[in-house]
């Protein structure tokens, strides 16, 4: 049990404390905040470019030549990063610089460097097989742009061969030819 005297004692020293300690608190001078400020804002604006330009970047499809697996206004993540690693493979959905136009594209690999890709009778061969084309709806031809009834491409080293999955409604390879790899600005991220 506690004794008065020492409840003075202790209420006297903790009294003493706080005459101690300065009656404002300490704060930064307001340039130095405002300098702080500023230097976050190139450090922040630089960030971005860098993740937006080397790691991920959002994008939005515009247009229907990928329907049916992706739509006109959706919206998805491009992986930036991931063909500085590895090479694109086949099925992949890509974003390219397109040759046909100065905007860009979405399509699909179906082509790899060496490959010879010929579309014959409505079908894709690579290789002289089949290409088995699981994400389009049973049935979907693929014929050449302005009706021409077969074509044989042999991709570069550094080249791939893209289709639009909306075969009647897409310009791509089959117009264009294969596409150079410094073409592909990344893999899209469903």
């Amino acid at each position: 049990m506690e004794t008065p005297h020492n409840s003075a004692v202790s209420v006297a020293t903790e009294e003493g404390l706080l005459a101690r300690l300065p009656s404002r608190p300490i704060r930064l001078p307001m340039l130095r905040q405002t300098l702080q400020a500023l230097m976050l804002i190139p450090l922040a604006f630089a960030s971005y470019l860098f993740i937006s330009h080397f790691l991920v970047q959002s994008v939005s499809v515009v247009g229907q030549s990928m329907i049916p697996t992706l739509h006109d206004s959706e919206r998805y993540l491009l992986n930036r990063w991931i063909y500085y690693v590895r090479n694109p493979q086949r099925g992949e959905i890509v974003v390219l610089k397109d040759p046909a136009e100065t905007g860009f594209s979405v399509k699909r690999v179906v082509g790899l460097p060496g490959d010879i890709i010929q579309v014959s009778d409505g079908e894709v061969l690579v290789n002289g097989v089949r290409l088995p084309e699981p994400y389009l709806p049973s049935g979907t031809r693929t014929d050449l742009a302005y009706g021409s009834p077969d074509s044989t491409v042999r991709c570069g080293q550094d080249q791939v061969y893209v289709l639009g999955d909306n075969r009647l409604n897409s310009v791509d390879s089959r117009s264009y030819g294969p596409v150079a790899h410094k073409a592909i600005l990344g893999l899209v991220i469903r």
